[in-house]
């Protein structure tokens, strides 16, 4: 399987960190938060992965260069200024992930999850599988909610983690562009093709200089 690290992100209430830097090689307790997903990633097998960047894109390049030292394959899908959102960056890769369901993971989340337990594959006629967790206090309301049998309904209480397994037929008759990856989901599970579950140990949205600063408190005081 493959991996693709969503990296595009301008990260502007990270600002100013992330006038000079990346928001996905901010520091974390001393390490960019990439690298914790390569190295989980790594860990769990995964050999090929995708990085979308947009933002100071060369600073990937230069940081974790071909993902040698993770024991990993790097492979970069550069975008236009802005980006191309989600579902678009996806669509955008898809000539490097290949025609099997991939592992997708946004760059800018901290998490203690580990990615192993995630289904090894799509179960038959699914096109994704999302990793959900309670909805944080700084959201009004959460995106999506999960049946008793696992499947992924379009409304409810739960957030979405970032970190999913879609097939690229997920995306067949979604135009290239700048595209949104709720839409896309949702068409989804009005046919019942999204399956889920609930992750409900550590996971931090680092989306502001305060969760930045509570998470690293989280990480630091685990050490």
């Amino acid at each position: 399987m493959k991996a693709m690290i969503l990296a595009a992100g301008r990260g502007e209430r990270l600002r100013p960190l992330t006038d000079h830097t990346p928001k996905p090689l901010v520091s974390l307790a001393g390490k960019p938060l990439i690298e914790y997903h390569l190295e989980k990633l790594a860990k769990m097998g995964i050999k090929e992965v995708v990085i979308n960047y947009a933002w100071l894109g060369e600073q990937f390049v230069e940081r974790l260069a071909d993902g040698e030292r993770f024991g990993l394959k790097i492979a970069y899908s550069p975008e236009p200024e802005g980006g191309l959102e989600t579902a678009g960056g996806i669509i955008n890769a898809l000539p490097l992930l290949g025609g099997e369901p991939f592992m997708v993971v946004n760059a800018d989340v901290y998490t203690e999850y580990d990615f192993s337990q995630l289904p090894p594959s799509l179960a038959p006629g699914l096109l994704a599988h999302l990793l959900l967790v309670p909805t944080p206090s700084f959201k009004a309301q959460g995106d999506f909610g999960l049946t008793e049998l696992g499947q992924v309904r379009s409304q409810g209480e739960f957030t979405f983690s970032g970190i999913s397994l879609l097939s690229p037929q997920l995306f067949n008759g979604v135009k290239p562009g700048k595209v949104p990856l709720a839409p896309v989901l949702r068409q989804a599970m009005m046919q019942g093709r999204v399956s889920g579950k609930v992750y409900e140990g550590l996971w931090s949205d680092i989306g502001t200089l305060d969760r930045l600063e509570q998470t690293e408190a989280l990480v630091n005081s685990a050490v």
